[in-house]
């Protein structure tokens, strides 16, 4: 029996492909391996997130401890987190956040090894097919209709790669975060599984 402090060995129950690919590109489940890097790649970009001090080893595996690995039995967990593979190796993570089941709807969240990040054509490259495999996921597997982003402004060329990717610009969140001093927008965007090709119910 699994302990709440173990991940589900075949990772998230609600998922009903443990992985999905394209080429040598894929997604998949969280797991412990993982979470050392993926704390040092939020360190390391922390004026990008919703991260305000950075996190120490023992406060990584804590938060998945609590968090993370109990919710992987739930049949509708609050966050799906995946890890960005190229072949075996992580690259980056991301996944499902705040899922609203009932509305079908979640947030995108989306981290690169900072590594990978430059040249721009290679984010590029990375982040649209990370957004292919999560429609795919989101909209195909898991039966969800929405998926939307929130995008500090500054990040001009995250934000070509979402609307090249189908995301629509919904909103403008007016200096909704402090960086560095200065006050900084949020862009709000959205996708519809209708707008995909896929029926909408």
């Amino acid at each position: 029996m699994l302990s709440s402090n173990s991940p589900q060995a075949t990772g998230y129950k609600c998922m009903p492909r443990p992985a999905l690919r394209r080429d040598a590109l894929g997604i998949r489940a969280v797991a412990p391996e993982d979470i050392e890097a993926i704390r040092q790649w939020r360190n390391a970009q922390m004026d990008v997130l919703r991260q305000s001090a950075p996190i120490s080893p023992e406060q990584q595996a804590a938060y998945y401890a609590a968090h993370i690995w109990p919710s992987m039995t739930l049949d509708r967990p609050q966050n799906i987190l995946l890890t960005f593979l190229e072949g075996a190796r992580a690259i980056g993570y991301g996944g499902l956040v705040h899922i609203a089941w009932e509305h079908r709807r979640a947030e995108v969240s989306f981290l690169l090894d900072p590594a990978f990040t430059t040249p721009p054509g290679t984010y590029a490259r990375y982040f649209s097919v990370f957004l292919d495999l999560l429609r795919e996921l989101a909209f195909d597997d898991l039966g969800l209709h929405r998926l939307f982003t929130e995008t500090y402004a500054l990040r001009t060329h995250h934000i070509s790669v979402l609307e090249a990717n189908g995301f629509r610009p919904e909103g403008v969140l007016k200096h909704h975060v402090m960086i560095e001093g200065r006050p900084v927008d949020s862009l709000i965007h959205g996708c519809l599984a209708s707008v995909e090709g896929r029926a909408a119910e």
